[in-house]
């Protein structure tokens, strides 16, 4: 693929990760409805809309390696920042609309709350991946810029979790999205093992 090809299909992958948003907005400013507890529906949707983006990114590397085409990588990164902004968003919906500012009550949630630990947690670990995503960056970290963004299986393993905590009846669709990550951590570990197992020297009889 060119880079011009490439460049179209990376903005028509941020027109359509930002379209969750936009359609928020609408709503929020009186075209549609929100429901009846307004700041539920907006924190619901940017969490479920950040986590669909993480996993989606996930996604990438197991679609290349089946596929064979390289220029999915190139659309990881903004699927990456894509969730980090909304993953920012749904923190910061919290801390504004529901908690209203109130720093000690924060506080105290987030020490008292497993979810809202695992998912403040899942958020600091975010920073620097989205920190370090340039490649400027990545060529100035080396081999320790791979290292740090694989902190991103920690982060979708606590993004579920964050999920299935705060679910009080139906967890069907929570363990629905860690049946999801689980294929795609497991894809990661068998090819994994295969790469590896092809590296080794046969042994000599």
């Amino acid at each position: 693929m060119t880079r011009r090809r490439l460049a179209w299909l990376k903005g028509g992958v941020v027109l359509a990760g930002l379209t969750p948003l936009a359609l928020l907005v609408t709503r929020a400013a009186g075209i549609g409805s929100l429901g009846a507890n307004p700041v539920q529906e907006v924190q619901q949707t940017l969490g479920i809309t950040a986590l669909n983006l993480l996993l989606i990114t996930l996604t990438i590397t197991p679609l290349r390696r089946l596929s064979g085409f390289s220029w999915l990588i190139g659309l990881r990164r903004a699927l990456g920042l894509l969730a980090f902004a909304y993953a920012l968003l749904h923190a910061l919906s919290y801390i504004v609309l529901d908690r209203r500012l109130d720093w000690p009550s924060l506080i105290v949630d987030v020490i008292e709350r497993p979810w809202i630990t695992v998912g403040f947690l899942a958020l600091v670990l975010l920073v620097p991946l989205a920190v370090t995503s340039t490649n400027a960056m990545q060529r100035r970290l080396g081999k320790r810029w791979r290292s740090l963004h694989r902190s991103i299986y920690l982060i979708g393993v606590l993004g579920v979790l964050h999920f299935f905590l705060q679910v009080k009846l139906d967890t069907s669709e929570p363990l629905l999205y860690a049946l999801i990550l689980a294929a795609l951590l497991g894809f990661r570990v068998v090819d994994w093992l295969r790469r590896r197992t092809r590296r080794r020297p046969l042994n000599k009889s």
